[in-house]
């Protein structure tokens, strides 16, 4: 059985780090924040940022799920790298490996740039190994943002056989064993 990062007991065993790098807008933040609530991921914000994390749309677009959230915020790139332990996965539009080729291990880091620019293409030099992308249309730009970690988050909980996750809904006015 696996076991992520679970607020209340405590436990860490595989746990799922969501980096973003200078986001711009604050309704993909908010979006991504509710998504690493949802699913039990730490989130992991680069600065500088385009709005101010008190900004009522950030807010909004979280809704009632902030007080789930385990976020720290980073001064720059730098500052990020010499304090992360774990492996790093660069998100890209550039790379040439897809993001379902990696096996993702415990405590692993899923980066992303900003919207307008991606991650800088020196750091993603640096990691080529390490650059991986969401196959798409060659003609069209890139997916937004919250989308794209939301599909990069579930591939690595895919993979970890969806730790501590409900993996099962219930009816509201009927009962699914008497469904034929």
């Amino acid at each position: 059985m696996y076991v992520y990062y679970a607020r209340e007991s405590g436990d860490f065993v595989l746990q799922l780090n969501i980096v973003l790098g200078e986001p711009q807008i604050p309704q993909n933040t908010g979006n991504i924040a509710r998504t690493c609530a949802v699913i039990g991921a730490r989130l992991h914000i680069i600065k500088p940022m385009g709005f101010e994390p008190t900004d009522k749309q950030l807010k909004r677009a979280g809704l009632d799920y902030w007080h789930y959230l385990d976020i720290t915020y980073y001064d720059g790139f730098e500052d990020f790298f010499s304090k992360v332990d774990g492996q790093c996965y660069f998100f890209t539009t550039k790379a040439q490996n897809r993001y379902t080729d990696v096996q993702y291990p415990d405590k692993c880091y899923i980066v992303f740039g900003r919207e307008d620019a991606g991650l800088p293409e020196e750091m993603l030099f640096k990691h080529k190994n390490d650059c991986v992308r969401i196959p798409m249309m060659p003609t069209l730009r890139s997916l937004n943002l919250s989308n794209s970690v939301a599909i990069a988050a579930y591939e690595v909980l895919r993979q970890w056989d969806f730790p501590e996750l409900q993996n099962f809904g219930s009816l509201t006015r009927f009962d699914w064993s008497e469904a034929k």
